[in-house]
């Protein structure tokens, strides 16, 4: 679980949406090894997607359009490859709370066997978007895993 903010990074504000990203995933089943906060530097998020050691890497944070949300940016070079209709099932299950879930520009792909998912920053976007493809997280893991019968 990966938080990108530079004002979480600093300590000048909470972070919600990674606690809340903790719960969902925990609820659903799967064991967070580990939390990590980083400022919206493509360098820092590009080391610590590289460094991490899961079959599963979720980010929140950093998917917008301002200049400082650049956690796309990183992630794109670091996947083996994409996987866009994780990418484009959570702008489609957020656009029930908002129109704006299109200018969401979360990835999601696969590198080194890990599934990555780039996720929104706030609370309600980050969880609609995990909970909308949390049911094909499980399946995705297992291909990831070699287990490919049907």
């Amino acid at each position: 679980m990966i938080t990108v903010s530079d004002r979480v990074a600093a300590g000048t504000a909470e972070d919600r949406s990674g606690p809340a990203l903790v719960r969902l995933l925990q609820d659903a089943g799967l064991d967070v090894i580990a939390e990590h906060l980083v400022p919206d530097e493509p360098d820092e998020i590009t080391a610590i997607l590289k460094d991490a050691a899961a079959d599963l890497i979720v980010t929140t944070g950093g998917t917008g359009l301002a200049a400082r949300d650049r956690t796309p940016q990183a992630t794109l070079p670091v996947l083996d490859y994409e996987v866009p209709g994780l990418a484009e099932e959570m702008r489609r299950a957020g656009r029930a709370s908002t129109p704006l879930a299109i200018l969401s520009r979360g990835v999601a792909g696969v590198r080194s066997g890990a599934l990555v998912i780039n996720l929104p920053g706030s609370v309600n976007g980050a969880t609609e978007s995990l909970r909308a493809v949390l049911p094909a997280v499980g399946h995705a893991l297992d291909q990831l895993a070699g287990e490919t019968g049907h």
